[in-house]
């Protein structure tokens, strides 16, 4: 919104940093880490007034969660709240882009809403049919993904772009909305199910959207596209406000949900943060990427995928409990141990994931 300053200037003065995508960025980070600051305590108190007995916990859980009973779930909608006002305020809103990824993140989000409120109305933890969940969720896929393959150029529509290797692009024709569905859902439910411990899904999740909010400025750039020898995609370059949003954002809600929390995100922040991921990849052709800057997420899906295949099949677990962090709960691991553990992972995932754009 604020982009349209930028007609006030002669081209030497101050409206004129209004033009730069970097300087826009810096101002909606601070403007939605300002929000979380200011809005997060009234927004707690507020849900644990709603709420009363707060996010029900799983009977068959680790020991050490019954002590969190009585604390308000929901908390996304800080992060939510902070990205839409930053973003609004500091993107240009005539990016189509910018409105795929806001309209899957905050689809999503109501998706994930309706699923905490069910839960916490009806005091159990299974909210929203999962089927009824999936199936939305493919559809805001769907939408998503279509939009994305038309706003993409001509040579790039339906194509897969392959990292590491110059100009690989393989031609998926039809299949590419499917393929495209199947990473912003799966992006969605695996940032979901991360979402077990205090501070674990968030810091990996803005440092994926650090990770692909530079990626989408470099491949909105001709200049640096040319250099890298990676694919131009005209108008990414924008993404990177709704990432720094994102970022702000986060950063504002881990003040209050460090351990111990005084909130949790919720499916109504785990879905649409994973659903943005997901989102993002798809828009800048770096979906393949994803699966390496996301890799914890990655990691936590197939290990909930292949406990259950593998019980179904022999009555067996592979796993303690899953998802994964809860296994190395079981096997004694204090829950700080594990979170830190796993930023540091989801940090060097994140620059491997960088390194693919000079490896070429």
């Amino acid at each position: 919104m604020l982009y349209w300053l930028t007609g006030l200037s002669d081209g030497g003065d101050f409206f004129n940093l209004f033009r730069y995508i970097t300087f826009r960025a810096g101002a909606a980070f601070f403007t939605a880490l300002l929000f979380g600051f200011l809005f997060g305590r009234p927004l707690i108190n507020i849900l644990r007034r709603k709420q009363g007995k707060g996010q029900p916990i799983r009977d068959d859980g680790p020991a050490t969660h019954f002590a969190k009973a009585g604390t308000p779930t929901m908390g996304g909608l800080l992060i939510l709240s902070a990205m839409l006002v930053s973003t609004l305020l500091w993107a240009r809103l005539d990016n189509g882009y910018v409105w795929i990824v806001l309209i899957v993140t905050y689809g999503y989000a109501l998706i994930g809403f309706a699923d905490d409120y069910a839960k916490v109305t009806k005091q159990n933890t299974k909210g929203v049919s999962s089927r009824v969940r999936m199936l939305l969720g493919l559809l805001l896929a769907a939408g998503g993904a279509a939009a994305a393959s038309w706003l993409h150029p001509e040579n790039l529509s339906n194509q897969l772009a392959m990292p590491v290797f110059k100009d690989a692009l393989i031609n998926m024709g039809y299949l590419f909305i499917p393929f495209a569905m199947i990473v912003i859902v799966g992006s969605a439910n695996a940032v979901n199910l991360t979402d077990g411990l205090d501070g674990l899904a968030i810091m990996p999740a803005m440092i994926a959207a650090a990770t692909l909010g530079v990626i989408a400025y470099i491949v909105g750039r001709v200049d640096f596209t040319e250099y890298l020898g990676v694919h131009f995609v005209p108008g990414t370059g924008e993404i990177l406000v709704f990432t720094a949003a994102l970022i702000g954002g986060g950063l504002g809600f881990l003040w209050y949900n460090a351990p111990p929390a005084a909130v949790f995100m919720g499916d109504t922040g785990s879905l649409a943060l994973g659903g943005a991921l997901g989102a993002i990849a798809v828009c800048t052709k770096h979906e393949i990427v994803l699966a390496i800057v996301g890799g914890l997420f990655v990691v936590e899906a197939l290990s909930v995928i292949i406990q259950v295949l593998y019980f179904k099949k022999t009555g067996k677990r592979v796993f303690l409990m899953a998802p994964i962090h809860h296994h190395f709960e079981k096997k004694g691991w204090a829950e700080p141990q594990i979170v830190i553990r796993f930023w540091i992972i989801s940090l060097i995932l994140a620059l491997i994931g960088l390194a693919t754009l000079k490896l070429r």
